[in-house]
Parts: C-alpha cells; sequence; structure tokens
C-alpha cells in the first residue's frame, strides 16, 4: 500500500535509537523527510547517514527536550530547514523509575518534563505549521499507563497524560482536520530496554519469563512493527481515524495471558 508520504516532513522525536529509530527508518523507505530531534548530535547523525546510505533523506536537530526552551528552538530550527511540518511523532522519553515510596517531588517533575511536557511543547510549537499542512499527530505512549509496573510513578503519570492529551487534541484540532492518535507498547526490544534488562539479577531467565506471558507468538514487538502502525496513522490511508490509542503488544495489555502458555 501506498502510505502516500512521500516528500513528507515529519519529526520524530527520540529518532536516533530503538522505537524512534525504527519509525524514523521507515517513514524513509516510504519517502518521508523523517526529522530526527534527540540530545545527542552523534547519535542522530550516525541514523541520518544510515538512512541516507540506504536511499532516503532525513534530517537531525540536537535538543534535550527536557528544557522547554529547547523545543520551542528545536520545532524553528526544522521550519528553517526544511520550510515545512508534515506530521510529527513524539516518541522520546525514559522509564526512569520515580517510585512513590522512595521518589521525591525532585524527581516526580524532572521525569514528567522528560516524559509528557515536551509531548506538548513540541505539539505547541509545531501547531501552526500542523494547521498549513493538515498534518497529523502520533503520541507513542507505554502500557504502564494502563497496567502499572511498580516503582515507576511518574513515568506511568506521565504515559496516563500521553493517552489523555491524544484524546484531547483529537477534539481540539477537529476543526483543522489535524488527526491525533496513540501507538501503545508493551514489550518491545530497544537498547535502553536490554540495559534494564542486565540490571537485574537473572536477566536471561526474566527475558523468558516476559516473552512467556506475550500471547502473540511468545516474542516482544518489534520497531519495525511499532513503526508500520505509526506510519498508518501519519498517511492518509486513515483519514478517518482521529482519538484512538492503539496497543501494538502482541495482546500483552488485554489477552487472558494463559492463553501465552496455551
Amino acid at each position: 500500500m501506498d502510505l502516500q508520504l512521500q516528500d513528507k516532513v515529519i519529526i520524530v522525536t527520540g529518532g536516533a535509537k530503538g522505537i524512534g529509530e525504527g519509525i524514523a527508518r521507515l517513514l524513509a523507505q516510504e519517502g518521508a523527510v523523517p526529522v530526527i530531534v534527540g540530545r545527542n548530535e552523534a547519535d542522530n547523525r550516525q541514523t541520518v547517514t544510515a538512512i541516507e546510505a540506504a536511499g532516503g533523506r532525513a534530517g537531525q536537530v540536537a535538543a534535550e527536550l527536557a528544557e522547554p526552551a529547547e523545543c520551542a528552538r528545536a520545532v524553528q530550527a526544522v521550519i528553517s530547514q526544511f520550510g515545512r511540518i508534515d506530521g510529527l511523532v513524539n516518541n522520546a522519553g525514559v522509564n526512569d523509575g520515580v517510585g512513590l515510596e522512595n521518589g521525591s517531588y525532585e524527581g516526580f517533575m524532572q521525569s514528567l518534563h522528560r516524559n509528557v511536557v515536551h509531548y506538548y511543547l513540541m505539539a505547541h510549537h509545531a501547531l501552526p505549521e500542523l494547521i498549513k499542512s493538515q498534518g497529523a499527530i502520533v503520541n507513542i505512549t507505554s502500557k504502564t499507563a494502563e497496567t502499572g509496573q511498580g516503582n515507576t510513578s511518574a513515568y506511568a503519570a506521565a504515559n496516563g497524560g500521553r493517552n489523555a492529551l491524544t484524546r484531547e487534541w483529537a477534539v481540539e484540532l477537529l476543526k483543522y482536520g489535524i488527526r491525533v492518535n496513540a501507538v501503545m507498547v508493551a514489550e518491545s526490544w530497544t537498547p535502553a530496554y536490554e540495559t534494564w534488562i542486565q540490571t537485574l539479577p537473572n536477566p536471561e531467565e526474566k527475558l523468558r519469563e516476559i516473552t512467556s506471558k506475550i500471547p502473540l507468538g511468545n516474542r516482544m514487538t518489534t520497531a519495525e512493527e511499532l513503526a508500520n502502525t505509526t506510519a498508518f496513522l501519519l498517511s492518509n490511508r486513515s483519514s478517518h481515524t482521529t482519538g484512538q490509542i492503539f496497543h501494538v503488544d502482541g495482546g500483552y495489555v488485554h489477552l487472558d495471558r494463559a492463553l501465552a502458555n496455551a
């Protein structure tokens, strides 16, 4: 299916690694121009180089999105480089483990800035261009908003906010024809996930335990699978879809996990 994304300029926050990288690479394969916005310029450029080596086009802006002023600067840099914005993928964030019992006000607020405040700011600053292009927004969100995880209050709250903002923006932006949807991630293998699991006493055993509970195929969702749904939601092929939260998770959140071992 031709997603009709040719030449579309689409911001992908946190697009240098993991799920964001998968999204950026797939968008480039579809003929779009992903613009990676992330804190590490070397990582950004490495992914841009890989995309270009594969025959695609991409750009990058180095910015620390936890700093509000950097969000405004990043959006302006994209406009200066490319003259337009056709889509926004809010993806950057980190499960930073700020819990209730051992957390703090300072840590909680810092986590919200890392994980949801920049979702709002990037959309706010990109909105004038998205109105011009009648573009689309996709928010990447996490199962922690619905299932809980323990010891990660701030990240769970941020993802609850991402989900709520998806539907709030879908309502507010109806008048502009701007569609807003979310893709929810459950268990997906990324560099950050690998780093986390290696902190556990028996990482290989824990990984087997996790994947055994994923009903469809007893395996993790790939970055490409998440990217496929994201690209579809950015495209006009999903022209009557807005305010939806799509669980691309092999049935992890909603299906009876007893099925995984049936």
